[in-house]
C-alpha cells in the first residue's frame, strides 16, 4: 500500500511526505481515517479562541458546508461560488415558513487545495459552472459533500455537478456524471463518496430511480450497480472489512442494507430506520451502528460479520435504542463508546459500544444550543462544535466532565477535522487551523 501511494505521489504530483507517513496520521475522508470521527494520532488542543492557539484564519470564497481532509501538507475541500450578479436568494412564499434557497443564477462549482502550515491557497480549480436545477435547504449548500483522497488524488462530488477525480498537483484526472437528483423538498444533496483500496462508492438515493454504484477509482470506469427502493436520504457510505469481504454498509429511511463490494450483490438488511436518514454509520470490534433522529429514533447495533438476509428480527442487532438519536450529526466512536446527540441539538448520550448501557445523558452540553456539525474525537477527547461558534471539548470515557468552552466569531455547521497537533474548523465565512502555540 505504501509503495504503491509513493508510486502515485511521484506520478501525480502529491507530497512525498504525506506518501511516506501512515494514512491514519491524517483525515483523507468524512469522519476521518477510521470512518468513526476519531484520529488516534491526532492530539489537538483543548483551549482556544480568535486571538489564542489560532495558527491562521482565512476567508472561504462561497459557500460550502463539506468537511476539509487532509494529508500531509495539504488540506482539500469543496466550495460552491455564486456568480457576482446573486445566483441564489432566500425562497418566500406568502404565508409559508421559508424552507429553503432558491436558484438564481449560475454557480461555480470548485475544489480547493491549502497549504496546511500557512493557510494559503496552492491551487483552486473550477469543476463545473452552471445553474443548479434545484434549491437546498436555507441552511444547506451546493457543495455538502466531503472530498475523499489517498494522498496522490482527491475525489470531489457535487452531486448532481458530478463527481471529480483531481491529482493531487491539481491536474483533472477523470470526471463523471451520474444524473440530476431531485431531492425531497428541495432540500439539496450531501452524501460523501467512501473509498476503499481502488473502488470508489457512490450512492444516489433521491426522489427518483436511486442507486449506489462502485467506479474504478483510476479511470471512473463503472464496476457494478444495484437499484435501491429508497426515498432521499443523505448517509455517506461506509465500507467495513469484516466477515472475510469488504462489504459496504449503507443506511437509508426503508432499510439498512449491506452490498459485497467486490461483486455489488446484497448481503443483508434490516429495517428501522427513520424518515430522512443523513447519520453515517461507524464501525469498531465487529458491530456497526446505524441512527436516525427525524420523525421518530432509531439506533441499531449490528453484528456485521455473519448477517445474511434480512436480519431485522435477528440476533444481528445485538442492541438498539429508541430514544435521544441524531437527526443531522453522525454519532462518534471512540475507545468503546458511542456518543450520540439529540436530533440538532447539544444533547448527549454516551453508550458502551458493546452492550447499550448509558454511562451518561442525555446530558445538556453547556454553550451549545444547536448543531449540524459531528462530534469528533482524539487525545482523550471529545469535541462538539455548535451552530453559534462555540466548540465544547469533553474528556472522552465513561463520566460525563466538561474540559474547555471555547468560543469562535464564525458559526459551525460543517464537521471538524483533526490531523497531528491541528484541528480545522471550517465556519459559514472562514476556515479556522487551530493548534497549540509555545
Amino acid at each position: 500500500m505504501r509503495r504503491s501511494l509513493l508510486l502515485l505521489s511521484i506520478l501525480l504530483g502529491a507530497p512525498l511526505a504525506a506518501a511516506d507517513s501512515e494514512p491514519d496520521a491524517w483525515w483523507p475522508q468524512w469522519r476521518g481515517p477510521l470512518g468513526t470521527g476519531a484520529a488516534p494520532a491526532a492530539d489537538p488542543p483543548t483551549r482556544w479562541s480568535e486571538s489564542e492557539n489560532l495558527r491562521w484564519k482565512i476567508a472561504l470564497p462561497g459557500r460550502g458546508h463539506a468537511s476539509p481532509v487532509i494529508w500531509g501538507d495539504r488540506i482539500y475541500l469543496t466550495t460552491a461560488v455564486a456568480a457576482e450578479d446573486g445566483a441564489v436568494a432566500a425562497e418566500t412564499e406568502p404565508g409559508r415558513r421559508r424552507r429553503g434557497i432558491a436558484v438564481g443564477g449560475p454557480v461555480r462549482f470548485v475544489v480547493m487545495a491549502l497549504d496546511r502550515t500557512t493557510g494559503e491557497t496552492v491551487w483552486q480549480r473550477t469543476a463545473r459552472e452552471q445553474t443548479p436545477h434545484e434549491g437546498t435547504h436555507q441552511d444547506g449548500s451546493w457543495a455538502s459533500a466531503s472530498a475523499v483522497t489517498d494522498g496522490a488524488r482527491v475525489f470531489a462530488h457535487f452531486g448532481s455537478r458530478g463527481l471529480y477525480a483531481y491529482s493531487a498537483g491539481g491536474d483533472k484526472l477523470w470526471e463523471k456524471d451520474l444524473g440530476d437528483m431531485a431531492t425531497r423538498n428541495g432540500f439539496g444533496e450531501g452524501a460523501s463518496p467512501a473509498l476503499f483500496g481502488e473502488t470508489l462508492v457512490v450512492n444516489w438515493d433521491h426522489e427518483g430511480d436511486s442507486f449506489i454504484v462502485a467506479l474504478d477509482a483510476g479511470s471512473g470506469r463503472e464496476l457494478w450497480r444495484r437499484e435501491r427502493d429508497e426515498v432521499t436520504s443523505w448517509s455517506t457510505p461506509l465500507v467495513v472489512a469484516a466477515g472475510g469481504r469488504p462489504q459496504v454498509v449503507v443506511a437509508a429511511t426503508g432499510r439498512t442494507r449491506s452490498y459485497d463490494l467486490e461483486s455489488g450483490a446484497t448481503l443483508w438488511e434490516s429495517a428501522g430506520m427513520t424518515t430522512n436518514t443523513i447519520p453515517s454509520p461507524v464501525y469498531d470490534d465487529g458491530l456497526v451502528f446505524v441512527t436516525s433522529g427525524f420523525r421518530g429514533n432509531s439506533l441499531q447495533a449490528i453484528r456485521v460479520a455473519a448477517a445474511r438476509g434480512d436480519i431485522s428480527d435477528s440476533e444481528s442487532i445485538v442492541w438498539a435504542h429508541d430514544r435521544d438519536t441524531p437527526y443531522v450529526p453522525s454519532p462518534v466512536l471512540y475507545d468503546g463508546i458511542l456518543y450520540v446527540l439529540k436530533h440538532n441539538s447539544g444533547i448527549l448520550t454516551a453508550f458502551d459500544a458493546a452492550t447499550g448501557k448509558i454511562h451518561y445523558g442525555p446530558e445538556r452540553l453547556p454553550g451549545i444550543g444547536g448543531a449540524y456539525a459531528s462530534p469528533v474525537a482524539a487525545g482523550d477527547r471529545i469535541y462538539v462544535a455548535g451552530r453559534d461558534g462555540t466548540t465544547l471539548v469533553l474528556a472522552a470515557g465513561p463520566e460525563f466532565k466538561v474540559i474547555a468552552e471555547n468560543r469562535l466569531d464564525d458559526g459551525f455547521d460543517a464537521s471538524p477535522a483533526l490531523a497531528g497537533k491541528d484541528l480545522l474548523l471550517r465556519g459559514r465565512g472562514h476556515l479556522y487551523c487551530l493548534t497549540e502555540q509555545p
